[in-house]
């Protein structure tokens, strides 16, 4: 009787060597970010810390400010100047609100529409751009003066008899005035809030809406259950990037406006480059910013958009 050997153990295949990257490799990412944080260091970081410093300095230009950790001037600076903070709040949210009326159709019609004519009705939206952001507010000037053809037509429908009793006007005139202001924020920044949206409606697909209508949907039906929340993240894009300069901006309301639209942007200017009053400015500065990022925090939280956190 033979005894069947057992079969020699197979060998097991050799692993390829593992190549570990070297620590050069390693910090090339970093090396690429560089730039970038050195650019935010410089022009970020190191103002805001001196601008910091100097809102809690105390002294005057002739003497020389010195740190000397005084927060009430926190405190004034909002006691003296809230009017000109919530005048701030209310036109940029009111000409945000009209850039997202007047802007969501159009960036509708481009991206639904517009077919051939496409790209030229986006070239007409980013045309402002190429003119000075101050020549097309004195632009604004012009056409809303005294006796011109705008003030004349509303006169004529009695418009300005109604924007008077809600306290945008007054009397018979546009200019130095709130809606004037408004007006113009609205205007300068409305591709801010086009572009945003028509990105956004772009990447809708429109098969979508064919669904929706085989589904016996109407097209408003359409419009609110389907492309108006998917849009929502170039809403909400377009609001923040119209708001917050908007709330920050002077150039309209010192060119179109009175000394009774002055928003908070003016005052710090006139802190800054008039009064000489830099630690008063510094705090006005940084209680807009505050104001703005809370607000736009939780705004981003409320609608939800999480492609934007």
């Amino acid at each position: 009787m033979t005894v069947t050997e057992a079969p020699p153990p197979v060998a097991a295949a050799a692993e390829p060597p593992v190549h570990k990257p070297s620590v050069r490799r390693k910090l090339v990412p970093y090396w690429l970010l560089l730039p970038g944080v050195l650019w935010l260091l410089v022009f970020l970081v190191l103002p805001m810390v001196y601008q910091a410093s100097t809102s809690v300095q105390t002294g005057s230009l002739e003497k020389g400010f010195e740190v000397t950790w005084h927060f009430q001037t926190y405190w004034d600076a909002l006691r003296d100047y809230y009017p000109q903070f919530l005048r701030s709040l209310l036109y940029a949210g009111t000409a945000t609100a009209l850039c997202l009326l007047l802007g969501y159709p159009l960036a509708y019609l481009i991206a639904f529409k517009a077919g051939r004519w496409r790209n030229v009705l986006l070239i007409l939206v980013i045309a402002p751009f190429f003119t000075s952001f101050l020549i097309r507010t004195l632009a604004w000037k012009t056409i809303l003066a005294d006796g011109g053809p705008v003030v004349e037509t509303l006169n004529t429908l009695h418009v300005l008899d109604v924007t008077s009793w809600l306290g945008m006007t007054e009397g018979d005139r546009l200019l130095a005035t709130p809606l004037a202001v408004v007006c113009g924020l609205t205007y300068n920044f409305l591709p801010f809030m086009i572009l945003p949206l028509y990105t956004s409606l772009e990447r809708i697909d429109t098969r979508l809406h064919e669904a929706a209508g085989d589904l016996y949907a109407t097209p408003a039906t359409t419009f609110r259950k389907v492309t108006f929340p998917l849009s929502m993240p170039g809403v909400v894009s377009g609001t923040l990037l119209t708001f917050i300069p908007a709330s920050g901006d002077y150039v309209n309301a010192e060119l179109l406006g009175s000394t009774d639209t002055r928003m908070i942007g003016n005052v710090i200017q006139s802190q800054y480059l008039r009064i000489l009053d830099y630690p008063t400015a510094a705090a006005l500065s940084f209680i807009l910013m505050a104001v703005v990022l809370i607000m736009v925090t939780v705004y981003i939280r409320r609608a939800g958009t999480e492609d934007l956190v």
